[in-house]
Order: C-alpha cells, then structure tokens, then sequence
C-alpha cells in the first residue's frame, strides 16, 4: 500500500506523526502531510479571511432591491482592490465575473449580470474567495431581499442551521463523513434535498485542495480530520429535490440551477481544525 503520511527521510516521528501512522495501519484514509497547515500559512489564511469578511459585510451593507447583481461583482472587486487582494473567481476556468451571485432557484455559481436586478422577496447567495499574499479564504452569505415568503425564509434560516450542525460534527481525529451525515439529518427533518453534485473542500495554500467535504450521508468514513487542516463546509440546501443542472442558456456553463427550479440557499465558511474543535477563518 502507497502510504500517504511520510516523516522526512532521517527525521525521528512526533506523537503527531505516530497517531497518524497508527490510524493509517488501521485502514484510515489520512491526510498527506502537505494539507496540514504550518503556523505561517495558517496566519496567511487567517488574514485572508479577514479581507473576505470585509467583502461580504460591504456587500451586506449595500444590497437592497433595484440594485444589479453586477453592481455586487463592483462592491467586491473595489473592496478586494483597496485592501491588496485579488478574487479568486475572477477568470477561474472561464468564469468571467469576481463574485458568484445566486438568485432563488441558481443553486451556486451564478454570473453577475447588468439585467439581473433584485427584486423584493428575493434570495440570493453571495459566494465570494480572497487571495491575499498567496493564501485563499473562501465564505458565502445568504441575504433576503426585503420581506420574502414564509418558506423562503425557512429555507434560509434552516440552511444556516445545516451549516452549525455540520461544524458540530465535524472533530478533530473524527472523519470527514460525520459532517454530511448530521446536515442531511437536518435537512430530511423539513424534506429539503440536499444537493450532492457539489460540496465542500480543501483550501487555504490553492482554491480547491482535499478532503471533499459532502453534505449527505455516505458510506466509509472518509478522510481523517487532523489538527492544521483548513476547509471549507458549504451546505446547499434545495426547498425541492437535490437534483440540479447547468443552465444551457449560460455561455460559459456555469450557473448550476435546481432541477425542478425550486429555491435553493447556501452558507459557507472556512475552518481550522484545532485540538479543540473547529476555529472559523471567516464570518
């Protein structure tokens, strides 16, 4: 078997190293060594998920009726540009826009547009990843547009309980699969699908890193959650079925929409995983 936790050659293994290796020998999928973060990238990503905060209360500040989703994609850019940072989305395999801005039925990656105006009764998803000096943070926001329906508004504030649930279940030295098992425990609890064609991830020194993080039960336990690892939890939670497609009206086939075009909502933050539970990177 191809090991994946190595101690470098003619260097003695920690108690760190030697609870991996013995969870490994046991059949556990570990971590490789290069997704446990050192001190000074765990700082890096820190601060870059200071900067990402500031772009989503700047978009929170600002979003009302009338206004366009391109208007959004403006707020992030200047807010990024002023602070010395980039958008992570910006041109990210063809992805044209800095920010993604999903509207009611757009499950996730919706593309700011001049004719996409918000209208009271609203749901959107603003989904938006810093870089700053090399390092990634990556967090999204629902945000209610005035006062909407009674169910949209369910769906929002039960995605957000999604979220919560997830980081309560997910522990360090546990395993990445205990974290879709409490979301979509919580989800069948209103009958909401929970989308299972994306999920979660690996971030902080690249955009996408390992593990993948699902929000639904699976089998196996997935991959071990060690202390320094830092990812993402990014529930999608649809009012109908889990299903979803990619908008063929799109040109660049990214807009992914509810299958029976049901609303959707999101919330996501970035982690570290300590000793001691979860710390969240962005807010």
């Amino acid at each position: 078997m191809k090991r994946r936790w190595h101690c470098k050659p003619g260097e003695q293994p920690t108690e760190f190293d030697k609870r991996i290796m013995y969870l490994e020998n046991k059949g556990a999928l570990v971590p490789t060594r290069e997704l446990i973060k050192t001190p000074e990238q765990i700082d890096g990503i820190r601060r870059a998920g200071v900067v990402n905060t500031g772009v989503l209360d700047a978009v929170g500040e600002a979003i009302h009726a009338g206004m366009s989703t391109l208007e959004i994609d403006k707020i992030c850019r200047d807010y990024c540009a002023a602070h010395g940072a980039t958008p992570a989305c910006l041109n990210y395999e063809g992805f044209p826009m800095s920010v993604c801005t999903s509207i009611n039925e757009v499950v996730c990656h919706g593309i700011p547009k001049a004719d996409d105006i918000l209208e009271e009764g609203d749901i959107i998803n603003v989904d938006f990843t810093t870089i700053l000096d090399g390092y990634y943070a990556d967090a999204s926001r629902m945000f209610i547009i005035g006062k909407t329906t009674p169910e949209k508004e369910q769906l929002v504030k039960v995605t957000k309980e999604c979220l919560e649930i997830g980081m309560e279940a997910a522990k360090p030295w546990g395993y990445v699969n205990e974290i879709g098992k409490a979301i979509e425990k919580h989800a069948k609890k209103y009958h909401y699908g929970v989308v299972r064609d994306l999920c979660g991830h690996g971030v902080g020194c690249h955009f996408h890193e390992e593990p993948e993080v699902c929000h639904f039960a699976q089998r196996g336990d997935g991959m071990l959650l060690v202390p320094g690892m830092v990812f993402t939890i990014e529930p999608m939670i649809n009012m109908g079925t889990w299903k979803v497609f990619i908008d063929a009206d799109d040109p660049y086939g990214w807009e992914v929409i509810s299958e029976d075009e049901q609303p959707s909502a999101q919330w996501e933050h970035t982690f570290l995983m300590t000793e001691h539970g979860l710390e969240i990177l962005t807010h």
